[in-house]
């Protein structure tokens, strides 16, 4: 498919079908990369998707324990230095 590229302000542009564009899952938001020398537009990823879900796993599978419990909890400058 062929799309010509148009002037949109200071910028230039191209026109996506909507097929397209509901094919591919493009949304409000969408990740752009050039790789060798091609333009390369995907769906935006979610940082945290699934964190819920691994969480959730965690704790159900007595993984969720803090790996730093056995460390001091107050130094002498946390008692006396540190304010909010």
């Amino acid at each position: 498919m062929k799309a010509k590229v148009v002037r949109i302000g200071n910028s230039r542009g191209i026109r996506i079908p909507k097929a397209v564009l509901e094919q591919c899952r493009l949304l409000d938001t969408v990740e752009l990369d050039v790789s060798d020398g091609q333009l390369v537009i995907r769906t935006a990823s979610a940082p945290r998707r699934g964190w819920d879900e691994a969480f959730r796993l965690m704790h159900h599978h007595k993984d969720d324990a803090l790996l730093d419990q056995d460390t001091p909890s107050q130094t002498a400058w946390d008692r006396t230095e540190w304010r909010w």
